[in-house]
């Protein structure tokens, strides 16, 4: 196993997205999905997961193109995890329509001894239960970088936060470290949620950026790639996470893992679904990265202690 491969534990689905007046079916999808076509071009990735004997061929390419290893990628006889969604007007909003567990209802994450080893791990965005059963089946000092969500705020809280004191960094968007922390101050949020045991905090802001803040007092702002338009905002975050880890497994720095995450995400919503990423290339994901590269700022360092 090469040390800088990655393991990304979280959802694969099919989505159906309603967007305006158009609805768009059995789109593949799932935080695993999103996350795997961030990272699959830079560093190898190792996918744990489930799917059912419904999952389409499409979807099967997909998975062989991105991941260099699916030992872990279950298929039992059943339904893939199903989702549909209608965003609203702003796309910061939606209204979740289904929600279809399938095979999924039941499944434990169970890590192969190679997937047991790596030094980069990504827990998208599922159930802290799961996150928890993969942090445990992993090497301790591991780099783990997870993502989560209202939901588990406020249906799982206790569960939620014996995961974060086990991982390194925390990304989360602005709405939900405020929930979190009941803070609105960002740098007060920032300050509480280390203490709960992450060394690093991702605050995503949508429209506005993203924030770093880690235990050694730094804080870094980030700007967004100005699109032209949003197509489709599913799995921004994701794609964020996967291009996130990514740079770190490819021992890049914080402020250039800001940058590529940022990018990739940018590529993510020109596109419905997860076409925007598995068209883009190279070199338009660099000539992001030089434009957002402009927009880094090193703030004030904050005061932790």
């Amino acid at each position: 196993m090469q040390n800088n491969s990655i393991l990304i534990a979280g959802s694969i689905a099919l989505d159906t997205i309603e967007i305006g007046n158009e609805k768009y079916g059995n789109l593949l999808g799932g935080s695993t999905t999103y996350a795997m076509l961030a990272a699959g071009r830079f560093v190898p990735v190792h996918i744990v997961g489930i799917i059912g004997d419904d999952f389409p061929r499409t979807g099967h390419a997909l998975f062989n193109k991105y991941a260099a290893d699916l030992t872990d990628l279950e298929i039992q006889k059943g339904k893939t995890f199903s989702w549909g969604g209608r965003y609203h007007e702003n796309f910061d909003d939606r209204d979740t329509l289904f929600t279809d567990l399938g095979v999924f209802g039941d499944y434990k994450p169970k890590l192969s001894e190679i997937n047991q080893k790596h030094q980069y791990i990504f827990l998208a965005n599922i159930h802290p239960v799961l996150q928890e059963l993969v942090i445990d089946q992993s090497q301790p000092d591991a780099l783990i970088v997870v993502d989560t969500m209202n939901l588990w705020i406020t249906t799982t809280l206790k569960e939620l936060l014996s995961v974060i004191k086990k991982i390194t960094v925390l990304l989360i968007n602005e709405s939900e470290a405020i929930m979190l922390t009941k803070n609105s101050n960002l740098d007060e949020a920032a300050k509480a949620l280390i203490a709960l045991g992450p060394n690093t905090i991702v605050i995503k802001r949508g429209s506005k950026g993203a924030i770093l803040y880690n235990s050694s007092q730094k804080k870094v702002s980030i700007g967004v790639y100005p699109i032209k338009r949003v197509a489709d905002p599913t799995g921004a975050g994701d794609s964020f996470g996967g291009g996130f880890i990514a740079a770190l497994a490819q021992g890049k720095s914080y402020e250039e893992a800001l940058v590529l995450g940022t990018a990739t995400a940018s590529i993510c919503v020109e596109e419905v679904g997860v076409s925007g990423l598995d068209k883009t290339t190279i070199s338009e994901i660099n000539h992001r990265k030089k434009i957002l590269q402009n927009s880094l700022h090193l703030e004030n360092q904050v005061n932790f202690l």
